[in-house]
């Protein structure tokens, strides 16, 4: 019996944190099929590449995002693989989920015409079955920040405690009440005071933290669970 050979491709889900909540890096295709629809960063894997490396080499390639160095969180989030799901072939995807903080700037390039952040709550037609890959990290993502420090890959090097709490907020889609935050923050162990404060700002200045964990690498215990009516929104927003 012999067996057709389906092509590999590598996409890539880039989640940050905006004033409007989580977002997801899309580009704009230049090619069919699916021209001028937008879609997740990606493409075929070369035959003698690594997995990971075509994900950063079509990255580099689609948006002018640069991986390496340890500098952004990086994982793979599932394998997509239903018969039909790319008009040109059987192909099988390998997506990969990328977390960085603050807003992206992204220049198209290679296949893609544009490049731009789109929030969650408020995405375009998506080509191929990407819209299954991004609701897949988006689960994740909010998934992981119950029971890990995954959190901390979406703020800088050092950071105020309001600007961590905006991201389980914008994931959550739910107010935390500042000084509860505050305290499970530190009972956890998640971060460590700095010298530096706010400076140049009217109110009484913020201090400033840095992670005292390598993000996503500390399970926390117990979880920082959001209420469970929350839980069950598919989409909440901010």
């Amino acid at each position: 019996m012999s067996h057709a050979r389906p092509s590999v491709t590598a996409d890539i889900v880039v989640v940050t944190v905006t004033a409007g909540g989580l977002a997801i890096l899309l580009v704009r295709r230049g090619r069919a099929p699916f021209r001028g629809t937008w879609a997740l960063p990606g493409g075929f894997v070369g035959i003698e590449e690594g997995l990971e490396a075509a994900a950063a080499r079509e990255l580099a390639e689609e948006t002018g995002l640069r991986l390496g160095g340890g500098s952004v969180y990086f994982e793979q989030l599932a394998t997509y693989g239903e018969p039909g799901r790319d008009p040109r072939c059987r192909v099988i995807s390998v997506a990969y989920l990328v977390l960085v903080p603050g807003v992206v700037e992204a220049c198209a390039g290679d296949d893609a015409t544009e490049a731009r952040l789109w929030p969650v709550a408020h995405l375009p037609e998506l080509a191929f079955d990407h819209a299954r890959i991004v609701a897949d990290a988006v689960e994740r993502v909010r998934a992981k920040l119950e029971y890990t420090d995954v959190a901390l890959a979406f703020v800088g090097e050092t950071f105020t405690l309001a600007e961590l709490k905006r991201v389980y907020e914008a994931a959550w889609g739910r107010r935390l009440e500042p000084k509860s935050f505050r305290r499970k923050v530190e009972a956890a162990g998640l971060v460590t005071r700095v010298e530096a404060r706010q400076s140049g700002v009217a109110h009484r200045p913020a201090t400033y933290f840095r992670a005292t964990h390598t993000p996503g690498n500390r399970v926390l215990y117990p979880p920082f669970r959001p209420a469970e009516a929350d839980r069950r929104r598919p989409n909440p927003e901010p």
